[in-house]
This record gives structure tokens, sequence and C-alpha cells, in this order.
């Protein structure tokens, strides 16, 4: 059997055409962005170019797009900029993001004593928006939500239209860590009134070190890295022209595919939910996978009737048999930590087995879910 990649959610396989005009501009472009001569000319060109069509993608302006080194820098970007930019005192954010935002948030209550708090969790795992609007209204102390839209570990959907309006209505800044929705999903900034988004390529087919912080126009934000007038000075360094190329390829391709892409991609969620009840019928989905409507169509968080004794073993196991997947963030993987998202949302007895993340996209095939559900039923 050929392996099997079903961690897409990690980072997904690169698009042969994003490969070819990466190619192509480390060929022909390698002039300094910032120089004046014609080489510099053509390399600020197809930055911007950039800039504008992914703007105009999310209905946004070409300024409000700053390209990062990923989604975790634009993270990082964001909230301690608008700490110790924006007078914000009060961080609510929730105990299952992504640790780009909660270590950030630690550090800075620690280096600016900002208030953070922790907004209840439904059973499932979604925030409790009604605790969300008792910690906006409980003080007038400035304050910044931030709660992703697709958690990246049971496949959550925020409702960010409920979300935005809360923080509008009182005077709030909402960031949310889009970085496995940028590409799966449409954005229109104007109707929904967000301030901060983050993305990165490499979670849309796109190369891995480039990625784009969106921060809406007429905010009080300085620069983030100091040294030349790159990213209208609010991030210093030479730009990577052939990273943002492909950026720009993967980016336009999820979105000229997109309708096509997600019928697939959705259809092998539904048949894998469906072929591994029926070969392990014990079988339980964490968070709200079970509900389209609530989850992202990108990932399954499966927990598997297994003993304690076996899951030390099952990615092992798996990895042995040529299957590519993970007990949650990649990021995590060398910690030798559980997923703190599970800690939040299972009791202590369904924590104790196995949970596994299948994460798909355009290249996944019906018949590497048989073989993977295959191996399973065997494994339990």
């Amino acid at each position: 059997m050929t392996p099997v990649y079903f961690d897409s959610a990690a980072t997904t396989q690169v698009r042969k055409e994003v490969i070819t005009v990466m190619q192509d501009v480390l060929e022909h472009h390698y002039g300094n962005p910032s120089s004046i001569h014609a080489f510099g000319r053509a390399s600020k060109s197809i930055i911007e170019t950039a800039r504008k069509t992914i703007a105009k993608e999310l209905n946004a302006f070409p300024q409000e797009i700053i390209f990062t080194s990923g989604g975790t820098e634009a993270d990082n970007m964001i909230l301690r900029c608008a700490v110790r930019d924006a007078d914000i005192t009060t961080i609510i954010t929730s105990p299952i993001e992504h640790h780009a935002v909660l270590h950030t948030v630690e550090e800075l209550r620690n280096e600016y004593d900002v208030t953070v708090e922790y907004v209840k969790l439904q059973a499932c795992g979604t925030p409790d928006y009604e605790d969300l609007e008792r910690l906006l209204t409980a003080n007038d102390e400035r304050k910044l939500v931030s709660l992703m839209h697709v958690n990246n570990e049971v496949g959550n959907l925020l409702d960010v239209y409920k979300v935005s309006a809360l923080c509008k209505e009182n005077n709030a800044l909402f960031h949310s860590d889009t970085v496995q929705s940028i590409g799966h999903y449409t954005w229109d900034v104007k109707d929904i009134p967000i301030d901060f988004m983050t993305a990165a390529a490499h979670k849309f087919h796109g190369p891995k070190g480039i990625g784009f912080a969106y921060i809406r126009k007429n905010n009080t934000l300085k620069p983030f890295i100091f040294g030349g007038a790159q990213e209208r000075g609010f991030r210093a360094g030479t730009e990577p022209v052939h990273n943002i190329k492909g950026l720009e390829t993967a980016f336009v391709m999820a979105y000229e595919n997109l309708d096509e892409e997600r019928a697939h991609v959705e259809g092998l969620k539904n048949y894998f939910k469906a072929e591994i009840k029926k070969a392990i019928p014990t079988v339980a989905f964490n968070g709200n996978c079970s509900d389209n409507s609530k989850s992202t169509y990108t990932l399954l968080n499966v927990r598997l009737p297994m003993s304690s004794e076996k899951a030390l073993t099952l990615q092992f196991q798996l990895d042995l048999k040529g299957i590519a997947c993970s007990k949650g963030s990649a990021c995590q993987s060398g910690s030798g930590k559980g997923s703190h998202v599970l800690e939040h949302i299972l009791c202590e007895e369904d924590q104790q087995k196995p949970s596994v993340r299948f994460s798909f996209c355009k290249y996944n095939t019906k018949k590497e879910i048989d073989y993977v559900i295959g191996v399973l039923k065997d494994l339990v």
C-alpha cells in the first residue's frame, strides 16, 4: 500500500503549479524588492500584485495585508502590538486556542500585567457565547478577544458573526487565528467586522515559511520588527519574493477550485465517519466532528475504544502501516504532553482512550480511507 497522508491540518502537499512559479521567481526575479533599479522593481511588482490579489478576495484594502513568516508570527505580532499600542488591558481567549496564541497571551500577562480571561466552553468545546458577553460587559477595561475560527485539533467552527458583533457592541477588538480557515472558507472583512486575521500558506498547498496578517486600517499599531521600510514599515526585512509568489498562487487556486475541492474533501470526511462507524461501532468523535454545520469539512478527530496500554503504541503502529495522522497539533508533538484541547473537553475516562486526528485534502481518496479503517479495525 502506498503511504497514506491524512495530516493536512499539520501541513499540506505543495501544488505543482506553486513549485513551478516559485522556481521561475528564484531563477529570474532575484532582485531586492527595495532596490530602485529594474531588477528590484520587478520583484516589488510581484509582491504588490500578490498583496492586491489577497486583499481583493478578502474584500480588504491592500495596505491591510502584511506578509509574515507564517501564522505564529502573525498571531504574535497582532497580540503583542495590540497590548503595546492599542491600550489593551484585558485579553479574552479560550483554553483550547493554538499555543501561538496561548503562550503569547501568557507572556503578555507577565510582561505587561495584562488581565487574561478564559471564556467558558460548552461540552463539545465551542465557546459559550453568553459567557463571552458577560466577560465583555464586566467592566470598562479596553479588551481584545482572540478566538480561532477553526479549532486545529477538533475542527469546531466559531460563529464569527456573533463574536464580531459582540465585540463591536462592546468596543472590543477581535482577533481570530484563521490559519485553518484561510483557503478553505470565503471571507468578507467588510461583512464581518473583524480587526485581525492570520494565515499560513502551507495550510492550503503553498510553501512553508510564508503567511500574512490582516490588520484592519486606521489601527494604532506600530512596527513589530524594526529595520528597513518593508511592509509599510511594519515588518522590516527583505521579503522572500519566491515564497510570496507561491503563497499567491496557492491562494488563488484554493479559491478558484474551492467548491469542487470542498465537495470532494467533505465527501471523504462523511465517508470516513460512516465507514468507521460500521467497522468500529463504539468509536466516538471529539468536538463537533459529527455535525458538519458546526465543524470544518477538512478534519475528523476520532476517539477509539482501546485500552490505555494499546493506546501508547497506536501512533507507532499506524506509522508502521504507512499512515500519517496525528494526536493533535504538530507544533506540540515533541512536548511529551497530551492534547490540551481534549484535556479541556473530555472527561478523565475518555482521555485515557486514544484520540487521533485525520485531516484530508484534495489529493486523498476513498481507497485510502478503506485501507486506514481496515488497519484501525485490526488494531482495535
